[in-house]
């Protein structure tokens, strides 16, 4: 199988996927935001849904993250009883597994529940700064 042949891409897929596919980066792309604010997941303490908006940022180096293997990773964590800063930590170090950019940055906003609202933001590779 190619490197850059895609698992769910132009197939029918009826269930989640934790695999990230991807592509070769077009020339002169700098920066991609990738935003979801359809991601669920379950709280670990009480098994309650909690709904987040998630927004992934990457400078990439030579590949970018197809959207639909995006959209099947994030539906994983529907079952998955997590905390939000978890995720964001999760999400930030599986995109700069699959893709190897300079940095990347992943952002968790938690609907609020009880009248709070969470925010969790983590980094992997390169500068938090950049």
């Amino acid at each position: 199988m190619s490197k850059y042949e895609f698992h769910a891409l132009g197939k029918e897929v009826k269930e989640p996927s934790r695999r990230l596919d991807v592509f070769p980066k077009p020339a002169g792309l700098e920066t991609v935001v990738l935003e979801s604010d359809e991601v669920t997941s379950l709280c670990p303490v009480t098994g309650q849904p909690d709904w987040e908006t998630v927004v992934i940022e990457y400078a990439p180096v030579d590949l970018c993250i197809e959207s639909k293997s995006l959209k099947l990773y994030l539906w994983s964590f529907r079952n998955e009883g997590v905390f939000c800063e978890a995720l964001a930590s999760r999400i930030a170090f599986d995109v700069f597994a699959a893709c190897s950019p300079l940095w990347c940055k992943a952002t968790v906003i938690q609907k609020p529940r009880g009248g709070i609202r969470i925010s969790a933001t983590s980094y992997a590779g390169g500068s938090r700064n950049e």
